[in-house]
């Protein structure tokens, strides 16, 4: 007979084998009302680990977002984010996880793979991306009119992309083209240039000369990285907030303002923008230029324009001298304004040297924004005020624009003025 058998081993007898089910179930009933009787275990909230984390890539040097230890996906940082707000918890301390948030989201909707965009990596790894995020700008502009800033990104940016991948052409035939025709056109011009005249000629015009002609590979693959990251700093600053206004208006704006992740001068930028005033729209285009030349990227100019050992002052001075925003009506840095020499002769007449050549380097900050504030915001003002004509060049195609700036395409020219334009005047 097949029984249950109690502790010793011996059968028990069949009358006893429901007493014994019935003390086994009465025990595992005690034990679950135990468990669910006892203090209730609470979760360690989802948003604890991001709190008060820095933001060790807020420049844009590497690649990901702000801080390894955040999430690159979209629903994680939300669930965070949701949770923290419900919870009460200052902004200040989930300003990382906030800004890695929007900042996703810009990604996302740049089609930009935040985890590939890494400077760092060199031009193959990320010249679709740098592409990419001008489109983005004309994407945004073109479905918001009244952002203005958005729309002069990606215009000035397609010329500025335009150098960038110059740059790439350049140094693949850095002995016959580029760089080294025009630093050599401008040696055999200083040579010709009367002796008294010379001492007045800019160090920019005079390192081009002297140390174009020797420039390497090396030396254009180093500032191709220089150009990656401040345009990754610029879209990791100013972009999140354009997403955070789109999708929750200035609700979005006034937690990121809580958050520390802008000041009193941008909330007032966007308090401009919702107002739906052309004083508004232009003041806020003013101040995020502002920001974007003399806060964000303003070191990050520094620090290119000193380095290479001289290098980075001819390139960046290269970059103003190609260079022309393709926002309308805009003059090249060099007919905005052109270097003029004036030095007494023998007889005590001036002689006069004028040359085709940008008398500033946009590396330094000061005369970059004078350029900027006097001719380039008026003129995309002029643009982004008829709206029609703004979106019809807004959505020109990416390509177009890109093909229309190369330094390249444009090289015969550019050494043309030089020779021609290139004059010793009389007073």
């Amino acid at each position: 007979m097949t029984g249950i058998l109690n502790r010793g081993g011996a059968p028990v007898e069949p009358g006893c084998e429901v007493s014994v089910r019935r003390c086994s179930i009465a025990l595992l009933l005690g034990a679950m009302l135990a468990a669910l009787l006892a203090p209730a275990a609470h979760a360690v909230p989802a948003y604890t680990e991001y709190l008060d984390l820095p933001a060790l890539n807020g420049d844009g040097e590497y690649g990901g977002g702000l801080h390894p230890q955040l999430p690159t996906t979209q629903p994680p940082l939300r669930a965070a984010l949701t949770q923290a707000r419900a919870d009460g918890i200052d902004p200040a301390r989930y300003a990382t996880l906030l800004h890695q948030y929007w900042l996703v989201v810009a990604t996302d909707n740049a089609a930009i793979d935040l985890e590939a965009w890494a400077p760092e990596r060199g031009v193959a790894a990320n010249s679709a991306t740098f592409s990419q995020v001008y489109v983005n700008y004309f994407r945004l502009a073109a479905a918001r009119s009244d952002l203005y800033w958005a729309g002069m990104a990606g215009i000035a940016g397609a010329s500025f992309a335009a150098g960038f991948f110059d740059v790439g052409d350049i140094a693949g035939a850095v002995s016959v083209a580029g760089i080294h025709e025009l630093g050599n056109a401008v040696a055999d011009l200083l040579r010709a240039t009367p002796p008294e005249l010379l001492t007045g000629v800019p160090s920019d015009v005079t390192g081009l000369a002297a140390l174009g002609p020797r420039l390497t590979a090396g030396d254009l693959a180093w500032y191709q990285t220089r150009l990656m990251i401040m345009q990754k700093h610029i879209f990791i600053d100013l972009v999140p907030m354009h997403e955070a206004y789109l999708a929750d208006g200035l609700a979005g704006i006034d937690e990121m303002f809580a958050a520390g992740l802008l000041g009193d001068g941008m909330r007032v930028s966007w308090n401009g923008i919702d107002g739906g005033t052309e004083a508004g729209r232009a003041d806020a285009l003013a101040a995020m230029a502002d920001r974007e030349q003399n806060q964000i990227v303003a070191d990050q100019w520094d620090v290119t324009s000193r380095g290479r050992d001289g290098m980075g002052r001819v390139l960046t001075y290269v970059t103003t001298v190609a260079g022309k925003p393709a926002v309308p009506g805009t003059r090249a840095p060099g007919v905005y304004a052109p270097v003029t020499v004036w030095s007494p002769i023998a007889a005590g007449a001036p002689l006069g040297l004028r040359m085709p050549l940008p008398a500033f380097n946009w590396a330094d900050r000061e005369t970059r924004w004078d350029y900027i504030s006097a001719d380039l915001l008026p003129r995309h003002l002029d643009l982004a005020t008829d709206p029609a004509r703004a979106v019809t060049v807004y959505r020109e195609p990416f390509t177009v624009k890109l093909d229309r700036g190369r330094m390249l395409a444009r090289l015969p020219d550019i050494i043309a003025d030089l020779t021609t334009q290139w004059q010793v005047v009389p007073s």
